[in-house]
């Protein structure tokens, strides 16, 4: 299969620093999980292949994933430049930290300000911590479910749900370009 079978995609992470985008990509594209925490400086960009099957048909997606800091002091300098062309979205919250999930909303606001209306994933990151968790699984699902979004409960630290969360915003994205 040459490059032109690909269906190339921009897929953006979206979330508050410190809810685990950078871990969750470097998850699911290198599968390796580092602790310290390193803040992205602007943005960098990773690619990776996604197979989905779209309605019995087998659909190789090439995320051109981006990974943005989450300071809220960069957020408007760089959410045009970020979000233009983005074909889809990765909503990541921490489940340690209840603000996390509700600032969600404004990232996505500011996504579908730019991109429009693009199939959305959320990703309530660090599930492993069950003993530090404070936002339910209903409240992340209860916020997916407004925007019409599946929701994963993950670790980029043991990888759960990891390659579930691409594989779902990958067919996604595929059924709305198909």
């Amino acid at each position: 299969m040459s490059d032109d079978d690909l269906m190339k995609v921009k897929i953006c992470f979206i979330g508050d620093a410190g809810v685990g985008k950078t871990s969750l990509i470097k998850r699911f594209v290198l599968d390796v999980f580092d602790d310290r925490y390193i803040a992205t400086i602007v943005t960098k960009v990773t690619k990776k292949i996604v197979d989905v099957n779209d309605q019995g048909v087998n659909v190789k997606v090439m995320m051109l994933v981006w990974d943005i800091m989450g300071q809220k002091g960069f957020r408007e300098l760089l959410r045009e430049a970020y979000f233009f062309g983005a074909h889809g979205a990765i909503a990541v919250c921490d489940m340690t930290n209840k603000e996390t999930l509700e600032e969600l909303r404004y990232w996505i606001k500011a996504l579908t300000d730019v991109a429009g209306d693009v199939p959305i994933v959320f990703a309530g990151n660090k599930a492993d911590m069950e003993n530090e968790c404070v936002v339910k699984e209903s409240d992340l699902q209860e916020l997916a479910s407004k925007y019409k979004a599946k929701a994963f409960l993950t670790s980029a630290k043991t990888g759960q749900n990891v390659d579930q969360v691409f594989k779902a915003l990958g067919l996604a994205v595929s059924e709305k370009m198909g």
